[in-house]
């Protein structure tokens, strides 16, 4: 495997504000085509992250199980796409060395990270997390609000009631709203930094800025890219997580060059 050294280099530094570029609904069509195309190139790298990633997926909703809160599993596979961009760093590594003309090598992919603890990317990754734990926190305070007379203890108990009763469509139609806010913020903070703080060396908060300053130029392509993703997570979710082994490789190629397209070069 590389050295931090080593892998360091690959990164190219580039102070001040990134200039953001506006981009049109027909981009998107041409960013998943590529991010087809490198999954095609690279698919055993894309079947390992979408791997990982929709066996976070079982082990949470079979913990979830275990611990007696079954019913969980419907709220925090709505929540799980929340945290997909930040696993899809390995891939937007693959698709930068695909385009750059680099081989692709296991160790100095996976080398780059692991280089991640120590850049601004951490922060990223904890502001993430603590956005999916406020939805998981809102959920449970809404459970007690709302649903406090009911009474489940399985997960089909808990679709009955929600499906079913006044308070459950209540429950339903508030859980959705916050939960459209909180991935909207999330989107916005992320779509464009990610990928940019593995590309450059820059500070969270300036790719957070970039990332929103994109979002707000372009937004209806933006906003689209960002219902799509979420979509496509959620149904490729329903067979056991599974269909994110594919999905998640292709929309974080994807991603990439969205990146490359929404963000002028340094």
């Amino acid at each position: 495997m590389a050295d931090d050294n080593e892998v360091a280099g690959a990164v190219r530094r580039a102070p001040g504000m990134p200039k953001v570029n506006r981009i049109e609904l027909r981009d998107l069509a041409e960013v998943l085509r590529k991010g087809l195309s490198d999954f095609a190139s690279a698919p055993l790298f894309g079947l390992f992250f979408g791997g990982v990633y929709a066996l976070g997926g079982i082990v949470i909703a079979l913990s979830l199980t275990v611990w007696d809160i079954p019913w969980m599993i419907y709220p925090v596979a709505i929540g799980f796409p929340l945290i997909g961009p930040f696993v899809a760093v390995g891939l937007y590594e693959v698709s930068r060395r695909l385009q750059a003309g680099q081989p692709l090598n296991w160790g100095e992919v996976l080398g780059v990270i692991w280089l991640q603890r120590q850049r601004e990317l951490a922060w990223m990754a904890f502001v993430m997390l603590f956005v999916f734990w406020v939805w998981m926190y809102q959920v449970r305070l809404l459970v007690a609000i709302i649903l406090a007379r009911s009474s489940f203890s399985t997960l089909d108990r808990f679709l009955d009631v929600i499906f079913t009763t006044t308070q459950g469509w209540i429950f339903l139609g508030v859980g959705h709203v916050v939960g459209a806010v909180l991935a909207m913020v999330l989107f916005s903070i992320t779509v464009i930094s990610i990928p940019l703080l593995l590309d450059r060396e820059a500070d969270f908060v300036t790719a957070m800025i970039t990332s929103v300053k994109s979002v707000s130029t372009s937004p209806i392509p933006m906003l689209g890219w960002g219902l799509f993703v979420t979509l496509a997570v959620i149904v490729s979710s329903v067979p056991v997580f599974l269909g994110l082994v594919v999905t998640l490789p292709v929309l974080g190629h994807a991603t990439w060059h969205l990146y490359k397209k929404a963000v002028a070069p340094a």
